[in-house]
């Protein structure tokens, strides 16, 4: 009598996991500006101009860092990489409390946490599905990608309650603590490569995994740069999402809470329905992954750029005290649009790319980090010069219609560069 088949779970479940969870441990530090700034404000009276300059470096950095991290995954591996961003994470958020000029929020804010968080952004989220997942690769994008939501829908509540119960530094010391708390997670189940566990991609065989780079890290990355540069699909997607970066995590993930104080809203109650976009985000993304799979990427965007132009020119109206119901739509809305965009741009990138797929990816990532941090920096230049955020979401809703434009001019079943 034969016996009982013995099912195993595939490494790539555990990798996932654990990528899961270390993404929601560095995402206390992305729910925190938002919170912080008034506080911050108040008691060092820095300008929101000088506040958003140290986001802003840390939004350059969080897009800059990841193409080389990338790199760097590849000759050191996933596990060393994501451990160290983590302690930097940590050490830049909890440094904050001893700081008493703005240069020193401009260094931990920017230069520490920045390159931490940047050197496991979405690129991680693309090397973690590129090696380890053939099949379901689209919905594991997703479900990564909504990591980010998932954990700022748990830290924003909490640093809100926080800075406003106890204090902004009790905030900070508690995003340094969530970054700490994940790297044993990182260490025990995170591995770099199928082979590293006697085992191939998940859905995939053995040849489907890249080998290790030749060349350094720094050149790796360059060169693929100087080889996506030659085409015009990387500089579409890269366009489009630049603006993708200036109209999510540039202006409504820095400045929402702040826009809606200014209409008298408290700051617990804006800091809520941040959250929820989360909430909804969480639930938009995972179905965007799912939809990768099984619809062309190109029109995703075109759509989702186009629905989230459409929701940021209404916006203003929409601020009051209270929640009235159509806050609550634009909430459900946009929510459920904050990332679709990453899972059909890392298919695209996969795609047109190859194997060089997940650092071309880093690379459009770093345009998107461009675009928030010209969309931070400026809407905290235009609140304080005009009083008002009015004009910041006007002009993000326009630029969206032409990020919607470029990823429909994206050509089709084209193959931009050859295999690396």
């Amino acid at each position: 009598m034969r016996s009982p088949r013995r099912h195993r779970i595939h490494w790539a479940w555990l990798v996932a996991v654990a990528a899961f969870v270390a993404l929601i441990g560095a995402a206390g530090f992305r729910a925190a500006p938002s919170v912080l700034i008034d506080p911050l404000h108040q008691e060092f009276g820095w300008s929101r101009g000088t506040i958003s300059a140290a986001v802003s470096i840390n939004l350059l950095l969080y897009g800059f860092i990841s193409p080389f991290a990338a790199a760097l995954m590849e000759r050191l591996g996933m596990r060393r990489v994501v451990a160290g961003a983590l302690v930097l994470v940590a050490a830049g958020s909890g440094l904050t409390v001893f700081m008493t000029a703005s240069w020193q929020l401009l260094l931990c804010w920017g230069v520490l946490v920045g390159t931490g968080t940047g050197a496991m952004a979405l690129a991680f989220v693309a090397t973690v599905t590129s090696r380890w997942f053939v099949r379901h690769r689209g919905l594991v994008s997703g479900v990564l990608t909504a990591a980010g939501a998932a954990g700022q829908l748990i830290f924003l509540p909490l640093i809100a309650a926080l800075a406003t119960d106890h204090g902004w530094r009790p905030a900070s010391l508690t995003v340094a603590g969530a970054a700490l708390a994940v790297v044993p997670v990182v260490l025990l189940l995170l591995r770099d490569r199928p082979s590293d566990v006697g085992t191939t991609p998940y859905g995939g065989a053995a040849e489907e995994e890249p080998p290790p780079p030749a060349k350094g890290s720094a050149v790796r990355a360059l060169t693929v740069l100087r080889d996506a540069a030659r085409t015009p699909t990387f500089w579409l997607l890269a366009g489009g999402f630049a603006i993708c970066g200036a109209s999510t995590n540039g202006l409504i993930g820095t400045h929402f809470v702040p826009a809606a104080h200014d209409h008298g809203m408290p700051h617990t109650t804006a800091a809520g329905l941040l959250a929820l976009v989360g909430l909804f985000d969480v639930a938009g993304t995972i179905a965007s992954g799912w939809l990768t799979d099984r619809v062309d990427p190109r029109w995703l965007l075109g759509a989702y750029y186009t629905l989230r132009g459409a929701s940021l020119i209404v916006l203003p109206q929409l601020f009051a005290p209270t929640t009235e119901p159509p806050m609550w739509a634009f909430i459900v809305f946009y929510g459920l649009d904050w990332v679709a965009t990453v899972p059909p741009t890392v298919a695209l990138c996969r795609e047109r790319f190859g194997l060089s797929g997940p650092i071309v990816f880093g690379w459009v990532f770093a345009s998107h980090q461009v675009g928030a941090a010209f969309a931070a920096f400026g809407a905290g230049v235009t609140r304080d010069h005009l009083g008002s955020y009015d004009l910041a979401w006007y002009v993000a809703g326009g630029l969206c219609a032409f990020a919607a434009v470029m990823s429909l001019r994206i050509r089709p079943n084209e193959r931009a560069t050859p295999k690396h």
